[in-house]
């Protein structure tokens, strides 16, 4: 298994002119990574090799396992395919539960109540808007770090960029939607950055569910994403206090929630 999750086997592949080769190709890998806390089982789930620490990270974060850098002690490797987490409380009676397999494309695999995820995290306040150029200028910044979309095809990502600056906070790619925002919202978590309430998410494939939840556990104010959101998506953002940007293909997007985070050029260049 390589170590930037890419895999290289043979196939056959028909050109235009209709003739048959065989070629090498890149393809990307998925594998089971198993999370342990003090050395029991808590999930596995299924993920592109890479960044598993941060991909740990995140997922702590979004289920409410830890709130604060503080909390999370250590993470531990095991072997290629296996973390132990050791944090630095006890939990609360109830709070752990057993997650079995998670696919890289079921983030919220086993949730029934969904007014209980809005609500634990709160919703946003008000501040924290983005300016036109910025928001337009998003789909670059993600596409510049794919490399290995490039190479592949085959994964997704997801970035965070500043919403009063040009800087780019950091893009990771993974075989699932979720994983990809778990990678990157885990690493401003292990660096201490969290919340992240001055910042925008920008995903490559549809907003679901599962990814504006797991923006509003870091505090993202702002999602946007290449392709459509989900009606629950959609009303999760209304209730979050999130903006949710579909179909950003510049220099056309549409705004399904919070609308007046938006900063129109008069208001902010």
């Amino acid at each position: 298994m390589k170590i930037d999750g890419i895999g290289e086997g043979s196939v056959v592949r028909r050109d235009s002119a209709g003739h048959f080769t065989c070629v090498n190709d890149e393809v990307a890998i998925e594998a089971a990574l198993e999370l342990r806390l003090g050395g029991e089982a808590l999930a596995i789930t299924m993920r592109t090799p890479g960044h598993d620490e941060e991909l740990v990270a995140g997922f702590l974060l979004a289920e409410e396992i830890v709130r604060t850098r503080e909390e999370l002690r250590e993470l531990r490797r095991i072997s290629d395919d296996v973390v132990d987490i050791s944090l630095a409380h006890a939990l609360k009676p109830g709070q752990l539960r057993r997650y079995g397999t998670i696919s890289s494309s079921c983030g919220l695999c086993g949730k029934v109540d969904l007014e209980s995820i809005r609500t634990r995290f709160g919703a946003l306040a008000p501040a924290g808007g983005i300016s036109l150029k910025r928001l337009l200028a998003l789909p670059k910044k993600l596409q510049a770090g794919q490399g290995n979309f490039a190479r592949t095809g085959g994964l997704h990502a997801a970035g965070i960029f500043g919403l009063t600056d040009d800087a780019v906070e950091g893009v990771r790619e993974d075989i699932g939607r979720h994983n990809a925002v778990d990678k990157v919202v885990g690493r401003a978590f292990l660096d201490g950055r969290t919340p992240l309430s001055q910042h925008a998410l920008m995903v490559s494939g549809r907003a679901s569910l599962e990814i504006v939840q797991k923006a509003l556990a870091a505090g993202i104010p702002i999602v946007a994403s290449v392709s459509a959101p989900s009606s629950l998506a959609i009303n999760f953002a209304r209730a979050a206090g999130q903006m949710l940007v579909g179909f950003l293909r510049p220099p056309t997007f549409n705004i399904y929630a919070h609308a007046e985070r938006l900063l129109l050029p008069d208001e902010k260049s």
